[in-house]
């Protein structure tokens, strides 16, 4: 069984690469290019937004780079978790991506999209089989939750971008997927073991991070034979050890030897990582063990509100040793001022309590060494007060007089009446919108696992859509 070559080009898509090493992986002869866009990493938010935490003109180049010379060499690409969320409003977005790039190369190849959005009729009728298990620490899931979100996904397996490879798809941009599967699809598809497909696509799904140094915004190559696969980078300032790659394997990992996903669970309880040349790892022994029924991760939003943010450094060493006393009472102050106002949250986040000496906030303006604070506690410390609300307006409010509240606080021992707090931007208050909390982290059975994730086939003829 010959070596299947993957190609992984970065850790997300738009996190961009060096052209060196691109032209390096291309040197190797891919069988495939594959590569991530997406996480829940950066929180709910751009799934309840429905926009890419990615910059679209740096996704534009990386695709820009891709799609030509994948599609010059005869191979596919395939595309995870489009626009960082991949809900219908992201898959359309990158989308819309391709698309352009077609249009301005006058490119000829067949489109497979993959949607990963989930009918909230759909999860009703899971909930009523008792077919949805939380995931820890989420709670059960209700009726109402699944009535406020404002999008819900599900992670897809390798089966559905099998299925596209299948009928001919040259690219395949999928909604939410399970971060691995684009890697290992090829290999399934071609019939390389599952355990060690799975594996390798968990190490290439964040290219060179396995490495050391590592980094998200460089190549990384994977060799798939018929009981090990290799991992290699491609920029000659890094390195792949033994180590770079177990540790890498553990990433995002509860348990050190098993790591569930959709049909079934990896297991490493017998894998073996070899140091097969200075940069190259050779790892065999991973184990794919079917689960049954067959479960899809639900990811799901709901809005609960808008959020204002205020930041503000202290230098005061009398207000810095009672910080925790002086917060308490301002949350105090603003809830006898606005008993009627309505639900509300409002927290002080301290950042640098722990920092001793050396500052940041204050280094801007030279030697700060002269404050009078003492060795055990901080020159300075940075505050992020943050108040969410249902309404903006409210928000508004309560961060507002949190924040003059504590500008103007009395504390024992204050000295300066000019004010407790320097205030690096202006206005000094941030209205930053609405705010989402995920209401679903759950799995679901499902009877097929292409059912949830029907593919459209778009067919490009000199850049114009057929």
């Amino acid at each position: 069984m010959e070596e299947l070559k993957i190609l992984s080009p970065t850790a997300i898509l738009g996190y961009g690469f060096p052209m060196d090493s691109w032209e390096e992986g291309m040197r190797r002869e891919p069988d495939v290019i594959a590569v991530d866009a997406g996480s829940t990493d950066p929180g709910p938010y751009y799934l309840g937004a429905g926009i890419s935490f990615t910059d679209r003109e740096a996704v534009k180049r990386d695709l820009t780079i891709m799609i030509p010379a994948a599609l010059k060499n005869g191979i596919p690409v395939i595309i995870g978790t489009a626009g960082g969320c991949g809900a219908a409003p992201h898959l359309q977005w990158n989308k819309e991506i391709i698309e352009e790039i077609a249009r301005e190369q006058k490119l000829s190849f067949s489109l497979a999209v993959i949607p990963s959005d989930i009918k909230k009729s759909t999860i009703t009728e899971s909930l009523q089989k008792g077919s949805i298990t939380p995931l820890y620490p989420a709670p059960e899931l209700t009726q109402a939750d699944i009535d406020d979100a404002v999008h819900v996904v599900a992670q897809m397996g390798v089966e559905p971008i099998v299925k596209a490879l299948t009928e001919g798809a040259q690219v395949i941009l999928t909604g939410r997927a399970y971060d691995p599967v684009v890697f290992a699809a090829l290999a399934f598809y071609k019939g390389y073991d599952k355990g060690l497909a799975m594996h390798l696509g968990k190490i290439l799904e964040c290219a060179a991070i396995a490495a050391t140094p590592g980094s998200g915004s460089d190549c990384m190559f994977g060799y798939i034979g018929k009981d090990y696969f290799r991992v290699e980078p491609l920029n000659p300032i890094r390195k792949c050890t033994t180590l770079s790659v177990a540790a890498h394997t553990l990433y995002e990992k509860t348990n050190p030897y098993v790591l569930p996903g959709p049909g079934g669970i990896l297991d490493l309880s017998e894998t073996t990582f070899t140091q097969e040349t200075d940069s190259i790892v050779r790892v065999a022994g991973s184990r794919f063990n079917p689960t049954h029924p067959y479960n899809v991760k639900l990811e799901g939003v709901k809005k609960v509100g808008c959020r204002t943010v205020s930041f503000a450094a202290v230098a005061d060493p009398v207000m810095i040793s009672q910080i925790d006393e002086i917060t308490k009472a301002v949350k105090a102050r603003v809830k006898d001022n606005f008993t009627g106002l309505g639900d509300y949250f409002l927290d002080f986040k301290v950042y640098g309590r722990n920092t001793i000496g050396k500052t940041g906030v204050m280094g801007i303006f030279g030697d700060t060494s002269n404050h009078a604070a003492p060795e055990s506690q901080p020159l300075e410390l940075a505050i992020i007060i943050d108040a969410v609300a249902p309404i903006q307006e409210t928000a508004n409010t309560i961060c507002s007089f949190a924040r003059s509240t504590l500008l103007h606080y009395g504390y024992p021992g204050r000295i300066s009446t000019a004010g407790n707090l320097a205030f690096p931007f202006s206005p000094s208050d941030i209205k930053m919108g609405d705010v989402y909390e995920f209401c679903m982290y759950h799995v679901m059975e499902v009877t097929d696992p292409c059912e949830l994730f029907p593919a459209t086939i778009i067919k490009f003829d000199g850049g114009d859509i057929k």
